[in-house]
């Protein structure tokens, strides 16, 4: 290029002001001239809603850059209120109004770029054009509805549209204290993603308190008394204002005016180094045609990602380095409150409407090593091709660490790389950050052992179809206390622990199609079914995904407010069981409460999912208030107030004993006995374990014990594990690798062990029984024992049975 060319840009932001300054790092002494219609070259486009709600507090902080400031940088004739009306491309001139003066002259130019971004839609007529329903594009629209609602105090708003700006406004406007809703023309918000992801952003709105009306759409607008009436295809709704988020359009207008070539829908036609049908004009930014990177065919993605790498493509090929734009991926991040919803790629629904063989998946993981307190778990849908599994898309859903992990996705698929290189991805770890197998990791695991035939899977929108099969068996290996708290209809439950032993229960004649909580037991279950002959397939994000999908619609969590304390009344002690697993946090809560005083409130804070569910049933059956809970970035925050339990009101005369004979001395069994027995002490209830035969091994001291026995006693308690330590697991010890195994993935997802387990139990209580009948037939002397087990005989076992209203044998 010669280097006292000419260039001048029409439009500035993202497009516009990148051309500009890569065009003057890359020649000094061109003349470039940049006409602005508006008041602003370059503003936070992304945020403007988090000023209107207050997040961002001053208007300065949305100005880049003005005029002066990019002149004294970059020396660019900055004109702003200056608009560009037609291009005579013979002459080479365009015709520009001084939107100040109303002046109109012309401007000459070498090369041109075209950077008209795009507008919002606002339908015509129907009350879409009164001064009560505002759009949000730029500064000047931020800065209209921020005056509104500060002068005139509205308590009520509708946003018609969920797309980005949308959510993004429904947000600052609920963050002000406006009871607003959302009304959304599909099936579900945010466009770029999937139904079944959608669904988990629909809960965190309506948790939020924001009403959301899918498939719907506003028909009508009319103003009476200073308020608007929204005639919606089913039913009315009355608000102060709306924001009107229904989309934008490219502004292809001047462009098309000047016989340059546009598509259907407007956008300017141009090639991958950024130039339009005439050679010496280019254009770049929400107004141009771009290619979609993944599916090949042509499309209109408004993204400031893209804008400014065009901008600065188009400035290289003015000036002889040839720079080619490769397709917009569509990467996108968004906050909605709590939650943070991330999309590269393509969707499921966009890739099967291009034609492409693809399958799906879907993962949850922890945002960091599950031991670590804090760890929330994030939802990753993988959109994947069948035969090679390369990756397409993926949509991910969380409270943290989304952000990073879509970005390595986005720059997986802009590589080309498959579901077996993520499986091979060497990514950053420690505790705090992420876990040894990163989600995206764990994401190659699964595409992996999909396309390798491994596990075959199937998805919630099959299940109506399989219901009505009668030659298939759904089954759910969830725990029994999982699957009554809810489940699929018509699937049947057989704990992943019990399936070996139970498996003769099940035909082989059909089909078993598997779920569990979230897919990694369903996996397992999956393996151990298809190596014993059954033709079996893993239902993918489980169970949660479906209660997301289909679960009761979300109740709006109430905000918290500072309680009236009454005289006397003590502050709320707080408790923190961040990263504990169930029982865990129940356990916690339940040793506190007992030291608390009646009338005392405690706040204890948990990551685990079912503990809200469980919440209830255990104030309900012991006495105790329930006053709130929320949810704040994953965790879960209840409320509880110490009541009379019910054993000291004599509000039930019931037998609510629990009795557990433990026979067996394997780890797994020993676990599950003190888990269910750690769970139903925190619930207040009587708890006895009698051990008879092996499990009194569960009981022995793990050191050496001198005592006097005879010689078939001594071989007897050689041959014999000495204590919990060294209890084998029930199948696939391998020597005893395998509970060291079991033991290592308790300790890093954080779940207790047994040994802790055990002084759980005493310290709430449970009675430790050791058959005395067995022991002296096992040769083992009271001394072996650990401390606080007592001795008893069947009657001492029958006795307990009889103040329970449940015995279970293991």
């Amino acid at each position: 290029m010669s280097l006292h060319q000419k260039i001048v840009i029409v439009g500035g932001v993202a497009g516009g002001a990148s051309a500009a300054a890569r065009l003057r790092r890359l020649a000094e002494n061109a003349v470039i001239v940049l006409f602005e219609r508006g008041e602003y070259i370059s503003y936070a486009n992304c945020g403007l809603p988090y000023y209107i709600g207050g997040e961002i507090a001053e208007k300065s902080d949305l100005i880049l850059q003005t005029p002066e400031a990019f002149y004294e940088r970059y020396h660019v004739d900055v004109r702003v209120l200056h608009e560009v009306t037609a291009i005579n491309r013979t002459a080479k001139t365009v015709s520009v109004l001084n939107r100040t003066t109303g002046e109109t002259f012309f401007e000459s130019y070498d090369k041109l770029i075209l950077s008209p971004g795009a507008e919002p839609i606002r339908p015509e007529g129907n009350g879409f054009q009164s001064d009560r329903v505002f759009t949000l594009r730029n500064v000047p629209d931020t800065f209209r509805i921020r005056e509104f609602i500060d002068r005139s105090k509205p308590k009520t708003a509708v946003v018609i549209g969920g797309g980005y700006i949308g959510l993004e406004m429904a947000e600052n406007l609920h963050r002000l204290g406006i009871d607003t809703t959302i009304v959304q023309r599909s099936e579900h918000v945010l466009p770029p993603l999937d139904f079944d992801i959608a669904c988990q952003v629909h809960r965190e709105i309506e948790r939020h308190g924001v009403r959301l009306l899918l498939n719907n759409d506003v028909r009508n607008i009319s103003e009476r008394d200073g308020r608007l009436r929204f005639e919606l295809k089913d039913g009315t709704i009355d608000a102060d204002f709306a924001v009107l988020s229904i989309g934008v359009k490219p502004d292809g207008d001047l462009a098309s005016k000047a016989g340059l070539r546009v598509n259907s829908r407007g956008c300017i036609v141009v090639s991958d180094q950024m130039r339009t049908s005439d050679s010496d004009i280019y254009a770049v930014g929400d107004a141009v045609e771009i290619t979609d990177f993944i599916a090949g065919g042509k499309g209109f993605i408004p993204l400031a990602g893209p804008a400014n790498r065009q901008g600065r493509i188009a400035a290289d090929n003015i000036c002889g380095i040839t720079s080619k734009y490769e397709g917009t991926q569509g990467s996108a991040i968004l906050r909605v409150f709590d939650l943070t919803v991330a999309t590269t790629g393509i969707s499921e629904a966009a890739a099967r409407k291009a034609g492409l063989d693809c399958e799906k998946s879907f993962t949850w993981s922890a945002s960091h090593a599950g031991y670590y307190p804090g760890a929330v778990d994030m939802a990753i849908k993988t959109v994947f091709q069948m035969k090679t599994g390369k990756l397409l898309g993926a949509q991910l859903v969380g409270y943290e660490g989304v952000d990073k992990r879509c970005d390595v996705i986005a720059t997986a698929i802009r590589c080309g790389m498959t579901g077996h290189d993520f499986a091979k991805l060497e990514l950053c770890y420690a505790p705090p950050y992420s876990s040894a197998k990163d989600p995206v990791n764990m994401v190659g695991f699964v595409i992996e052992n999909i396309l390798t035939g491994l596990v075959k899977i199937f998805h919630w929108h099959e299940l109506d179809e399989l219901r009505k099969n009668a030659n298939v068996t759904l089954l759910d290996v969830r725990t029994k206390h999982e699957f009554d708290s809810g489940h699929i209809d018509g699937f049947i439950n057989v704990p992943l622990d019990d399936l070996r032993s139970r498996i003769g229960e099940l035909d082989k004649s059909k089909r078993i199609y598997v779920t569990c909580q979230v897919g990694v037991r369903g996996y397992a279950a999956a393996r151990i079914l298809t190596q014993n002959g059954f033709d079996a397939y893993n239902l993918s994000g489980g169970y949660r995904l479906y209660h997301s999908i289909f679960g009761p619609k979300t109740v709006a969590v109430k905000k918290s407010t500072p309680q009236m304390e009454k005289p006397g009344e003590t502050a709320a002690l707080k408790i923190n069981a961040c990263g504990l697993q169930c029982p865990g946090p129940i356990m916690k809560l339940s040793t506190t409460l007992a030291s608390a005083k009646v009338g005392e409130t405690i706040e204890i804070s948990t990551t685990d999912p079912a503990f809200g569910s469980d919440l209830e049933g255990f104030c309900r059956r012991t006495g105790h208030e329930l006053l709130g809970v929320k949810l704040e970035r994953g965790v879960t925050i209840a409320t509880i107030r110490k009541g009379v339990p019910h054993a000291e009101t004599g509000v039930t005369a019931e037998k609510t004993g629990k009795n557990f004979i433990v026979f067996s001395g394997d780890l797994d069994k020993a676990i599950a006995a003190f888990i269910m027995a750690n769970a139903a002490a925190a619930l207040g209830r009587k708890v006895s374990i009698f051990f008879t035969f092996w499990g009194l091994n569960i009981l022995r001291r793990p050191e050496h014990i001198p005592v006097e026995k005879d010689f078939l006693s001594k071989v007897f308690g050689w041959m014999m594990p000495r204590g919990s330590l060294r209890l084998p697991l029930s199948k696939m010890n391998m020597g005893g690798f395998g509970s060291e195994m079991v033991r290592s993935i308790m300790k890093r997802k954080n779940i207790a062990s047994l040994e802790d387990l055990i002084r759980s139990a005493q310290a709430q209580g449970v009675e430790l029984v050791a058959c005395s009948m067995s022991m002296d037939v096992m040769g083992i002397k009271p001394e072996e024992l650990i401390d606080g087990v007592k001795l008893g005989g069947a009657a001492a076992m029958i006795a307990h049975a009889e103040e329970s209203d449940m015995s279970l044998f293991i």
